[in-house]
């Protein structure tokens, strides 16, 4: 095919079913794939807290890192509850599973609904909060940001149909960078603090932070819920902890363990990081406003805000500027890169979803590269639909993230909880029943968390919440209409104990198209008689009289043994009266099936395909809904086709080649049969109903 060599160039060769072992992934590796959205998002996550505590003015922004410890409370808390998740459900169905086995398969599509919009916005709020921190140091780019996003959405796309082992050699290095990066840009500023007593103010640290109208002197209820929008806000850290539990399948054996293990280790370095950059916000007096141009008074006309994490990394590397670059490059890397978690998560929790005929079949195939190629594709298309819905714009987006995965969050920890109850009534071994409470009161208190923080996130953030509410339901309602489709097809399919479906029809009508005596009409011919059918009849529509009248000339000095019937088209319309002829025939005669041959032409050249067979392909796709009806396409080859270079099949591994048949003779001896639910083309509009074909490539 033409787009052979540009898809081997972007993704490579196509592996082997039986290669899907070397694709595992050791801890290592699997770090910075499942991990990089719970890391990178101590980017911007105490970013948010300080842009809400500004609402209040600077008299707020002390309670930062009071906020922090909660939220990294939370979070060892949820890591805690998971490590459960992922010895309990090792298939890789996370949250999906553990819902849907003890809550139902509705709770199970709840938790899909909110998995599929976390893992769209994770990809979204990644790109374009990258693209914001890469311009804060490169202000060049401003004004590119949504071309820029989009594009970097487009590369991972590409770098994940080159499969999941790729992808996460390609990406551990700008993780393991960030990690470095942040953990010593900490590390130096602490170093400078306390051993060196520097002053290290950041570039907003002699602005003053003026309150929003309303909120100048906040007290009492109006001051605890600007904390708890604040909280909200921060507890964007939590995301993508539950990628793990979705991805266990692709750790190396022993897998669960494995798994646990790289929670533990995200965990401990995402609150080490998160904390960290809370602290250096507070000791370099970094100031965030939602409303820069208005809030911080004594700010330069025209001055462009820059990231939390890019001010305290250039008040920090004040002596040392390298040290600012590395941190704005490895921090717009990861950002940018921690959308491949949900390239990992996405596809696989589709083809879950799909196997259980929930979502079209075709996402649970793997592709060449035994990635799940159409999930992937998928998810790049409805994150780059929300960059561009909301222009790019870190901020807006991160409203609506949290939603989705403290919805999961929630209902996995219920689900857990009645997992341990249920095994605990059957349990007798007083060991096991010990290990069984224990995990039962780690969920418990999972759930205690995440119960409050969704509570919370819905009542501080409904004004933008309601969009990620609304695209959960809407996922919610399609996925039930699949479920029901699918359904209704198997119970259509059954082999049921009825007579219309055991018995075998009492005659076969066989019709051979046919527009002037050519040699794809004989073959065809030929073909329908070896089939020996009750009756058999050559049929012709009458678009031109003197055509028509040359093929009953030519007809009766060939001599040929097959009837011809000649329809009238008033119209010069071919498909209409091939259509009434087939539904009389049936009319006549209910329990008699019609099969309709249809010869078609083989070309070699794509541009050859828009000359050929369209009245065929018109046919045939208004015969697929009749029933009683078989098409049976009968291809011939022009020398296009005996052209065109064989195919690899003949080469590939564990192929017989006993010495390659002469490519004539191998193409002219293929006849196809093709039923009416096979999507091929019929009669060319050129030479009437049938004297035109398919133009397939072979």
């Amino acid at each position: 095919m033409p787009t052979d060599l540009p898809k081997r160039i972007l993704i490579g060769r196509a592996l082997r079913s039986d290669k899907l072992g070397e694709t595992l992934l050791p801890k290592r590796i699997a770090l910075p794939v499942f991990a990089s959205d719970a890391l990178s998002s101590v980017a911007y996550a105490p970013e948010e807290i300080l842009l809400t505590l500004s609402l209040a003015g600077a008299s707020a922004i002390h309670f930062s890192w009071q906020i922090g410890v909660v939220v990294a409370i939370v979070m060892l808390a949820v890591v805690a509850s998971y490590r459960q998740n992922v010895h309990a459900y090792p298939s890789g169905g996370g949250d999906y599973e553990v819902a849907t086995v003890n809550h139902g398969p509705n709770s199970g599509l709840v938790v899909a609904s909110a998995l599929l919009v976390d893992y769209i916005l994770t990809v979204a709020v990644s790109t374009t909060s990258g693209v914001a921190n890469v311009v804060s140091a490169v202000p060049a780019l401003r004004g590119h940001e949504l071309g820029l996003s989009v594009i970097l959405v487009i590369v991972l796309m590409g770098i994940n149909l080159r499969g999941v082992r790729e992808s996460g050699t390609a990406f551990a290095i700008p993780t393991y960078a960030f990690m470095v990066g942040v953990m010593g840009m900490v590390g130096y500023g602490l170093i400078r603090h306390f051993f060196f007593n520097t002053d290290m103010p950041a570039e907003s640290a002699g602005f003053h932070i003026q309150p929003t109208p309303g909120n100048e002197s906040l007290t009492g209820f109006a001051l605890v819920f600007l904390l708890l929008k604040a909280f909200s806000s921060g507890c964007a850290a939590l995301t993508g902890v539950e990628a793990i539990s979705n991805g266990v399948p692709a750790f190396r054996k022993p897998k669960s363990k494995n798994a646990a293990t790289t929670l533990l280790m995200m965990a401990s370095i995402a609150v080490v990081m998160f904390m960290g950059i809370i602290y250096l916000a507070h000791l370099t007096n970094t100031k965030m406003a939602e409303n820069p141009a208005e809030q911080l008074i004594g700010a330069p006309a025209g001055y462009h805000q820059k990231t939390a994490l890019a001010q305290i990394s250039e008040a920090v590397f004040s002596n040392f500027t390298p040290g600012f670059y590395f941190i704005a490059g490895v921090t717009g890397l990861i950002l940018v890169l921690a959308a491949n978690t949900a390239f990992n998560g996405f596809p696989v929790l589709g083809s879950i979803l799909a196997q259980d005929r929930y979502l079209p079949r075709q996402l649970h195939t793997r592709g060449d590269r035994l990635a799940f190629s159409n999930g992937i594709i998928l998810l790049a298309l409805a994150a780059i639909l929300f960059i561009v819905a909301f222009d790019a714009d870190p901020t807006r987006l991160i409203q609506l993230y949290i939603v989705g995965v403290f919805v999961s969050f929630n209902m996995s920890q219920s689900g857990m909880i009645r997992h341990w109850t249920r095994l605990l009534r059957t349990e007798t071994d007083s060991a096991k029943r010990a290990h069984m409470q224990r995990s039962r009161a780690i969920n418990t208190f999972g759930l205690v968390m995440t119960a409050a923080v969704l509570i919370v996130v819905l009542v501080t953030k409904i004004s933008h919440a309601w969009i990620a509410i609304a695209t959960m339901v809407v996922l919610f309602v399609m996925m039930k209409a699949i479920r029901r489709h699918y359904d209704r097809v198997s119970r259509e399919l059954v082999a049921a104990e009825e007579p219309d479906d055991v018995v075998l029809p009492t005659r076969v009508h066989a019709i051979v198209l046919v527009s002037k005596l050519h040699k794809p009409a004989l073959r065809a011919l030929a073909y329908a008689r070896l089939a020996r059918a009750h009756t058999l009849e050559a049929v012709s529509v009458n678009v031109d009289p003197a055509d028509t009248a040359s093929l009953r000339r030519e007809w009766d000095e060939r001599g040929i043994e097959v009837p011809l019937k000649v329809l009238d088209s008033p119209f010069r319309e071919i498909t209409g009266p091939v259509l009434d002829y087939v539904k009389n025939l049936r009319r006549s005669s209910p329990r008699d099936v019609v099969s309709v041959y249809i010869p078609e032409y083989v070309v070699g050249h794509w541009y050859e395909h828009l000359l050929h067979n369209q009245s065929a392909l018109r046919l045939k796709g208004r015969l697929l809904f009749k029933p009683g009806v078989m098409v049976t396409s009968v291809p011939w080859q022009l020398e296009s086709s005996e052209r065109r270079k064989p195919q690899r099949a003949w080469s590939a591994p564990g192929a017989v080649r006993r010495g390659e048949p002469r490519r004539q003779e191998a193409v002219k001896s293929n006849v196809s049969g093709t039923s009416a639910g096979t999507p091929a083309g019929p009669s060319g509009s050129s030479d009437g109903p049938a004297g035109a074909s398919k133009d397939t490539t072979k």
